[in-house]
């Protein structure tokens, strides 16, 4: 055992459980504690850096953990035979599900090893081993999961859930076609007790889009503009969440606090709701789609672009298993956006396979601008296109954005000092590369595709 300040217990030592089976059963009460305990005195405090980079301790209520378990429960309904991993670090709030769920409902919990969440092969064989029943994911390491061909021998599986990243269709297409077992997607801040909207997903329901759903019990969720008005049903807005999932607020950060958590119009006198900072917009059917990051907003040549837009149009290509859109600034004063996409398993095997087929990832970078100029305004067309082998990940198995690589500008299919096209600048089709005119000469890399908008 790692060598430590702190004092370790374990729980299976002889002399541990004897004290346990010793110990007065009854129930603790106030009597019992220093002061009264209150549903809305906090139950943890757990650190988030959200998109500031700055750890912030949010101060859960005991009612906001409860709400979000019972509702589980209900949802879920975990039963004594049940089984779920226990995986997530516990700076990640979907912890809490997996400690606290099995344990009030008499279902077994199986502990990963460390470091196990990130390791698909050996949740394989440990869902197996185990016969669990009930696992949540990430939906990057869901995609990582399923590249593993014995994931289809997790026949114990009854529930998966996805939550911490927007999950894109083809991931949940490929899981539906490994697994027949149900894939919920549900989303939620720190601030507001993990998961606020829940869906289940269904391709012939969702379409090219997986909503994140609608609100579970006692959480109401307003779409709202800059002046604190609803939007209407297919305009997208910023979320807002009130209800008692709400967090009391950041731990020593009484300004913050005030920031974030702000009076809501829509409820009684002294209400408070969560400013999340996402974008999302409810669709014709009440339910919500995850847009994209309010502070992910850029503006490319004085046009206000959503990342998440261009990701999700991206997403609908079927030899993209996986995309991330950024805007770079290598250049000072030269903001662009970049594409990186991961070619579905099945690209990557025909490439390999066909001598003369080339790069793979030449020939995706190729076809993924095309489709977006099919498909995009010319602004929202990435200017470059770089495929990758994997996303690279946080500990918590997230997207990590600022690890993605800076791309080789120069290889794609504009020369770095920026030709000009034959056909002169003004052609509508200039960024989209639907005019071959427009398609200049040069070496091309698998690595990057540089489509020309300047």
């Amino acid at each position: 055992m790692a060598r430590t300040a702190a004092e370790w217990i374990r729980l299976d030592d002889p002399a541990v459980r004897a004290t346990v089976a010793a110990a007065d059963a009854r129930a603790v009460t106030d009597t019992d504690r220093a002061a009264p305990l209150r549903p809305g005195h906090p139950a943890y405090v757990m650190y988030t850096s959200g998109s500031t980079g700055t750890p912030k301790g949010v101060a859960v209520p005991h009612h906001g953990v409860v709400n979000q378990l019972a509702w589980m429960q209900e949802e879920f309904r975990l039963e004594a035979e049940d089984r779920i991993v226990q995986k997530a670090s516990f700076g990640f709030d979907a912890s809490v599900w997996e400690l606290f769920w099995p344990l009030l409902n008499g279902a077994g919990m199986v502990m990963a090893r460390p470091g196990g969440h990130r390791d698909p092969a050996y949740l394989t064989e440990l869902i197996n081993r185990e016969q669990v029943t009930v696992i949540q994911f990430v939906p990057s390491m869901l995609r990582a999961f399923l590249e593993d061909a014995a994931v289809e021998k997790c026949t114990s599986l009854r529930t998966v859930i996805c939550i911490g990243e927007a999950l894109p269709a083809p991931v949940r297409d490929r899981f539906q076609a490994m697994l027949a077992v149900p894939l919920h997607n549900l989303y939620g801040p720190t601030e507001a007790s993990v998961a606020v909207t829940s869906w289940r997903c269904d391709p012939e329901r969702d379409g090219g889009t997986v909503p994140i759903g609608r609100p579970i019990w006692n959480i109401r969720a307003y779409v709202l503009d800059g002046g604190l008005q609803s939007v209407p049903p297919g305009v997208a807005g910023e979320l807002y969440v009130a209800g008692d999932g709400l967090a009391r607020g950041y731990l020593g950060r009484p300004a913050l606090t005030a920031e974030r958590f702000v009076a809501c119009p829509f409820g009684p006198a002294g209400e408070l709701m969560y400013r999340t900072g996402d974008v999302v917009r409810w669709d014709t059917a009440g339910r919500l789609e995850f847009v994209g990051r309010v502070d992910d907003q850029v503006k490319i040549r004085g046009v206000r672009i959503e990342p998440g837009e261009i990701e999700a149009a991206l997403a609908g290509h079927e030899q993209v298993a996986q995309v991330a859109v950024v805007a770079r600034e290598d250049t000072p004063g030269d903001p662009r956006l970049v594409a990186y996409v991961v070619p579905d398993s099945g690209v990557v095997d025909e490439a390999a396979g066909d001598a003369g087929a080339g790069d793979g990832g030449e020939q995706l970078t190729a076809v993924v601008r095309e489709f977006a100029a099919s498909r995009l305004p010319a602004s929202m067309v990435p200017s470059a296109v770089v495929a990758m082998e994997r996303l690279p990940l946080t500990a918590n198995g997230k997207l990590d954005r600022a690890a993605l690589p800076a791309p080789d500008y120069s290889a794609g299919t504009v020369r770095a000092g920026g030709a000009r096209s034959r056909c002169g600048s003004n052609c509508s089709a200039r960024s989209s590369s639907r005019c071959s005119e427009c398609r200049l000469s040069g070496p091309r890399r698998a690595s990057s595709s540089w489509a020309g908008t300047r």
